[in-house]
């Protein structure tokens, strides 16, 4: 096989007829602005295509299943391996998907609990041993010859019943004795239970005597009362009881595993998950606190939040006969009722009878009934109902809580009793990865469980090994897939790929080091090192100046982004990058080019945001102070609570008190100083729309602007056309085939749906005579295709639409088209776009913006344009807080917050505060030392 792989004539998205030759083997990095067609060139060209050259060797049978895949717009590929994409795409939406599921270290957990693991009797705590019948025989040669003994074997177990058949039937067996209770009967005495009281009843096979040669009979009334009570033997010494199980069962209560396997540690198996959540770990319930609206108003005030037949006049009539029938009031404030009163309010009043009255214009009565209470009636609608619009209006009420049965542990009891070294397997998998190979390190087996488990702690170790590599040793085994970022779930799979041990694969990455701190980014470099060393071809798309100054081989992609992008700008090692003058990177690489550290920093306004005993996730009752009208930095490794704090706390705090949120806010004592802001606004890269039919034009507003300048010309006033003419949401001017979209939706059911161009308008959205209205030459369709850019000069003379077309350009988005959808932008695209209709607005000075990760997916470049945007929100008064790893990003703000001092447990405490120089003195910070040189 060639040493190189070879791509010529590559022509996907913005590329133009790029040829190229890539080193195989080798660590390759793509670089260039954002946009520039880094994505188009190592995604969309050389792994699409490799992924597709693996489905056509698929048999005929096969490929049927999977679809054709279409060949990327490239001539041709040489010397292409087979490819895997290791992408930002969140690892499962599944509730049930975990990081430990994800990367199957669960899957060698659960051999290990079930091999090694002892049980506990989940009632008494006792150990649960299974007997022998050698071993009960060994304990009773045991005892001093002559010693008298019976063997028992427990039928039935402190049960309800009528037995007197069952006793007959012992009789005619041939057996002598039975116990019941605490005395012991002969069969031919005269037995009446009374079916009311519990019982216990035995049958007593033998009375024995230790002596020499008594094994063969003691064997065999043992194996017959193992027999007759399934389980459970027990040898009476004169009164003295020895219990003996022949499975798990436990020798003092009824607890009893059915079998003890891998399948009782899963909690997506029957035989596993708790009974009440099924495995999920929570419940969605109504939430209380969500059923008022304001505790502190009356029920007359309108206290209760606004919830469909809540607050009609018939349910009032409902909460006017409970005031009447139990004696309070409807104008005392809902904080202020009794808790019995409230109990009632919410979960009715028992079925007990009401005097409900009421007044028509013609009638007017009484009847009785009884109340259901607000949150009995809302689960009864929720559970009854087949209207997805109530059943979406009763969730606002409701929060996913920890499962009351098994508190958020996902397993059933007696899963969870089986423990190692004192941890059942969810303890376990709540420690930290770094805690838990430290605590596999440390386990204390017999020689047996070591000869058992050494394969099993061998693969363990190997895994947590992988994921502590890529800066992941923060993680707990428990923690949700859902709640992973991009750069997280990337780097669980690129732990797994490793794993693997796979080799003469092209391994493809986008974007690794994201939400990574410095001080993890070697160990990152590291473990990409050693997949190339593996025998791997690994192409990277990445920003962060360490992981391609460690590259093999840099491919420079530009010079600068959308059209004026799509061309090899550079190639070579480091050193020839940084000495190409055409390249952007090799200027930031080599510092000919950097981004400017402020030579004074603000002071403020002198107010705070003041958060008080935050003790969410892993914040150790930190107390914080948020300067206000200045740009702060929240910094820390990972893991070490920047997001418990920011994203859980400080974001749906101010959103509930200031935007009219209802938002589930973070555990914390008080939050202060808010009545100093007017407004929150988040800006994260979550997409401005899931349809094609969302774009940047109808985000930021301006395409009303558009429509209502197509409606003035002289075509459209002549055919009586109006603004909603010019939209593709509404019925009359678009193209009714697509609905508008431009496109239509195939649904390939277990695939991706996969959208082509309408044959009916060809992608134009509207119809013939909407696109004959022109306005300087072009229709509506023409504006969508333009660039930013373009449409600079094309509206120069429309102020109005000017002003939110130049702020578009101004975040750097000059080179995408107005009409761009929606679901073509990267996350860092469409967090520049909200943050151009943001910059839109007119400046309140009283607004906080708050950002998480602002840079991921940015160029330094771009890096510096961003910084330049939020500068400009700040210098009008308002405050910026971003959640950050940047370094170019954290040294040019005015004052930072340092978590850690590392992630997980061991994190969750401010380091330090102050100006960055503050922070780069500071010896107890990660982030100053590598501030520091930065600064300098």
């Amino acid at each position: 096989m060639k040493d190189v792989i070879e791509i010529v004539g590559a022509n996907e998205n913005n590329l133009k007829n790029v040829s190229l030759t890539i080193p195989r083997n080798k660590l390759v990095l793509f670089t260039g602005l954002s946009g520039s067609g880094k994505s188009s060139l190592a995604f969309d060209t050389i792994f699409a295509e490799g992924q597709r050259r693996y489905m056509e060797s698929l048999s005929s049978y096969a490929r049927q299943f999977l679809g054709q895949m279409q060949k990327p717009n490239v001539e041709r590929i040489e010397g292409l391996s087979p490819a895997i994409a290791i992408d930002q795409k969140t690892t499962s939406s599944n509730p049930r998907s975990t990081v430990g599921t994800v990367t199957e270290i669960y899957d060698y957990f659960r051999l290990l609990f079930a091999h090694v693991g002892t049980p506990y009797c989940a009632n008494c705590g006792t150990i649960i041993k299974p007997s022998s019948i050698d071993s009960i025989i060994n304990k009773v040669l045991e005892k001093e010859e002559g010693t008298k003994f019976s063997v028992i074997a427990p039928v039935v177990r402190n049960r309800k019943g009528e037995y007197n058949k069952l006793i007959e039937g012992f009789a005619k067996s041939g057996y002598a004795r039975v116990k019941i209770d605490d005395k012991v009967y002969s069969l031919d005495e005269e037995i009446k239970l009374d079916k009311q009281k519990k019982h216990s009843i035995s049958v007593v096979i033998d009375r024995l005597i230790v002596k020499p040669n008594i094994e063969a009979r003691l064997a065999e009334s043992i194996e017959t009362a193992f027999k007759l009570a399934d389980d459970l033997v027990i040898l009476d010494f004169d009164g003295k009881e020895e219990l003996y199980s022949g499975r798990h069962s436990c020798p003092n209560c009824s607890f009893s595993y059915a079998e003890i396997s891998p399948r009782l540690f899963s909690f997506n198996t029957p035989l596993g998950a708790c009974p009440d959540c099924s495995g999920i770990g929570y419940k969605m319930v109504i939430d209380e606190d969500l059923i008022f609206k304001d505790k502190s108003k009356s029920i007359n005030d309108s206290g209760f939040a606004n919830i469909n037949y809540f607050n009609g006049d018939y349910y009032y009539k409902y909460l006017h006969a409970l005031s009447k029938k139990y004696k309070f009031s409807l104008d005392t404030p809902i904080a202020e009722l009794p808790p019995e009163i409230m109990d009632i309010i919410l979960y009715g009043n028992g079925g007990e009878e009401l005097n409900i009255k009421y007044e028509t214009n013609n009638f007017s009565g009484e009847f009785k009934g009884s109340f259901e209470g607000i949150i009995n009636n809302l689960y009864r609608r929720y559970q009854n109902s087949a209207s997805d619009f109530v059943k979406a209006e009763i969730e606002k009420y409701m929060r996913p809580l920890p499962c009351k049965t098994c508190h958020g542990e996902r397993l059933n009891k007696e899963a969870l009793s089986v423990k190692i070294c004192g941890l059942n397997i969810n303890e376990v998998c709540n420690k930290s990865v770094k805690n838990i190979l430290k605590w596999i390190n440390e386990l204390e087996l017999t020689k047996r469980e070591q000869d058992i488990g050494k394969d099993i702690i061998k693969e363990i170790k190997a895994r947590l090994k992988f994921l502590i590599d890529v800066g992941l040793d923060y993680l707990t085994l428990s923690r949700s897939a859902g709640t992973l970022s991009g750069g997280e779930a990337q780097r669980i799979r690129l732990a797994t790929q490793i794993g693997s041990g796979l080799v003469g694969v092209a391994y493809i990455l986008d974007e690794p080091s994201i939400g990574l701190h410095s001080r993890d980014t070697q160990r990152l470099i590291d473990t990409l090192l050693h997949l190339r060393d593996l025998g791997n071809t690994v192409i990277v798309v990445e920003h962060d100046e360490d992981t391609i100054k460690s590259a093999d081989y840099i491919v420079d992609v530009g010079p600068k982004a959308g059209v004026h992008g799509g061309r090899i700008v550079a190639t070579g090692s480091p050193e020839e990058i940084m000495a190409n003058e055409k390249s952007i990177t090799g200027q930031y690489l080599s510092g000919k080019r950097k981004i400017v550290v402020p030579k004074k920093r603000r002071e403020g306004s002198g107010k705070f945001i003041e958060i008080v005993g935050a003790s969410q996730h892993n914040l150790k009752n930190v107390n914080v102070s948020i300067p206000l009208g200045v740009f702060t930095a929240v910094t820390g490794v990972s893991g070490s609570g920047k997001s418990s704090l920011v994203n859980d706390i400080l974001h749906p705090v101010l959103s509930n008190r200031l935007n009219g949120a209802n938002l589930e806010e973070g555990a914390y004592k008080e939050v202060n100083g808010v009545e100093n802001l007017d407004k929150v606004v988040v800006i994260d890269q979550s997409p401005i729309g899931r349809t094609p039919r969302s774009n940047p034009a109808t985000y930021t507003g301006v395409f009303t602007a558009i429509r209502e300048l197509f409606a003035k010309t002289p075509d459209a006033k002549a055919r009586g056309y109006t603004s909603g003419r010019f939209s593709f949401n509404i019925k009359g001017g678009r193209c009714e085939a697509c609905g508008g979209d431009g496109v239509s939706k195939i649904e390939m059911h277990f695939l991706p749906d996969v959208y082509v161009t309408c044959d009916e308008c060809h992608g134009k959205r509207y119809n013939r005579e909407t696109l004959e209205v022109r306005y300087k030459g072009k229709n509506i369709n023409d504006v969508l295709e333009m660039t930013v850019e373009d449409a600079l000069s094309y509206f120069e003379n429309i102020p109005a639409i000017l002003n939110k077309i130049q702020t578009l350009y101004d975040v750097g988005l000059g080179y995408i088209k107005l009409g761009q959808a929606a679901t073509t932008l990267s996350g860092g695209e469409a967090q520049r776009v909200k943050l151009a209709t943001e910059l839109s607005k007119r400046p309140t000075g009283k607004t906080m913006y708050i950002l998480d990760e602002p840079t991921t997916g940015l160029h330094t470049y771009d890096v510096e344009k961003l910084i330049s945007i939020l500068q400009r929100l700040v210098s009008t008064g308002n405050s910026v807080v971003v959640i950050e790893h940047n370094l170019d990003m954290i040294k040019v703000a005015d004052h930072i917050i340092d978590l850690g001092p590392e992630g997980g447990d061991n994190g969750g405490k401010i380091v330090a505060t102050g100006t960055p120089e503050e922070i780069a003195k500071n010896p107890k910070s990660l982030t100053g030392k590598y501030l520091k040189p930065y600064l300098e």
